[in-house]
């Protein structure tokens, strides 16, 4: 027997600062910690809700292995002081992990098979790599129809900066303005609502005394912007990535790709707690926003980066909203190329793309990513009264992931 859909409600959304990698000051936190951090915060903007009525915590972590293996999820729940009864779930769909947790939340809420449940990302890029510690690609992918699976990410950004035209001096351009929203959102204190300050604790041995001295550092805003980048700075930086090389594959010059202009690796969790109507009267919640709809699509892996040109046009059809609907787009600043990419190819509003800054200037800790930025949107929102929010993102492998939320 079918079941009606329902709808699912975020009744509370919390996320760590964003620490640098692998250097930050979150370098020595685990990311089972980092999770904790969060969900503990998340939970205590609830503070009417029983936590034994959560029924699942469903997580996302691009590289789910050392520190943050073994289900996360679980580990991480059990941690936080959540009773045995919530169940825990490590999913992985790489840089869209902690959205699509947050859309998997949604959907057992939406079809009557939870009233509760939480949602939520972490990644430690100082404690795992990029690739993970062993990694192992299959033979297959270096195959000519499947080589782009095996290409960097820098890579297929110089791809798509080449196959969009997206000039250097654009790129640079759009990665200063990312510093400069994110400083300007963090001297207004925009961030205040969606993150949960953290201390740091460090123990170093005194060799002149004999003693520990423990070090408590307070850390209660992202670590990434820089208030002293410029365009002279950003254009000093030689690409990381590629030569820039003609259909032919004859070299036409240095690339665009840069670390100035594509995001930081970081460090940093997110948690979101998802709750039905039924569970919004039972435990006297307030929701702050409506979970509306979520979409994945994919494209070739070598132009990885512009995956959300094709799951913002499907995440908005389900929905029934056009475009100008979306007030806050929260689109995730892998790289500079990707971002000016898809907003050129789409026609987005630019004033309302990443209004507080992106990736560039506040990191982008994969898995963790999405979770994170749905806080962002959730608060926003409300905070300045908006209606209709977006967190999307392009995907490795060739994905892009988008999904859509209505201010309650």
């Amino acid at each position: 027997m079918s079941k009606q859909v329902q709808d699912a409600y975020i009744v509370a959304a919390a996320r760590t600062p964003i620490g640098r990698a692998p250097k930050g000051v979150f370098r020595h936190l685990r990311p089972d910690d980092l999770l904790v951090h969060a969900l503990r915060a998340a939970l205590a903007q609830v503070p009417g809700l029983d936590p034994a009525a959560i029924e699942d915590a469903i997580v996302g972590c691009a590289i789910p292995e050392a520190e943050q293996g073994l289900n996360v999820a679980r580990i991480g729940a059990l941690l936080a002081g959540l009773p045995d009864t919530v169940g825990g779930a490590t999913v992985n769909r790489f840089c869209a992990s902690g959205l699509t947790a947050l859309a998997m939340a949604a959907d057992r809420i939406r079809v009557g098979e939870a009233d509760l449940m939480i949602a939520a990302g972490t990644e430690s890029m100082s404690m795992v790599p990029m690739m993970g510690n062993r990694p192992s690609l299959n033979p297959r992918v270096l195959a000519d129809e499947n080589v782009g699976i095996a290409y960097g990410m820098g890579l297929t950004a110089e791809k798509v900066a080449q196959q969009w035209k997206v000039p250097r001096e654009a790129q640079d351009a759009f990665a200063l303005e990312s510093h400069r929203k994110a400083i300007a959102a963090q001297q207004a204190g925009e961030f205040g609502d969606e993150i949960a300050p953290i201390e740091v604790v460090t123990r170093l041995p005194d060799l002149g005394s004999g003693e520990i001295v423990v070090d408590t550092r307070p850390v209660a805003l992202d670590e990434g912007p820089r208030a002293d980048t410029s365009l002279e700075a950003l254009a000093r930086l030689r690409p990381a990535f590629a030569a820039a090389r003609d259909p032919s594959g004859k070299a036409t010059g240095m690339g665009s790709v840069t670390a100035g202009n594509s995001s930081q690796t970081s460090d940093g969790a997110g948690a979101l707690i998802v709750a039905s109507e039924a569970a919004v009267k039972r435990f006297g919640l307030s929701p702050l926003a409506r979970f509306v709809s979520f979409s994945v699509r994919g494209v070739p892996p070598q132009i990885m980066g512009i995956g959300p040109k094709e799951a913002i046009p499907a995440a908005l059809a389900r929905a029934g909203l056009k475009q100008e609907a979306i007030d806050w787009i929260e689109l995730n600043e892998a790289f500079a190329a990707q971002a000016l990419a898809v907003i050129g190819d789409l026609g987005l509003d630019p004033s309302k793309v990443n209004p507080m800054g992106g990736a560039i200037a506040l990191g982008h800790p994969l898995g963790a990513t999405g979770a994170i930025r749905a806080a962002t949107v959730v608060h926003a929102l409300r905070r300045r009264q908006l209606r209709y929010g977006m967190v999307t993102m392009c995907v490795g492998t060739g994905m892009g992931a988008a999904g859509i939320l209505e201010r309650v």
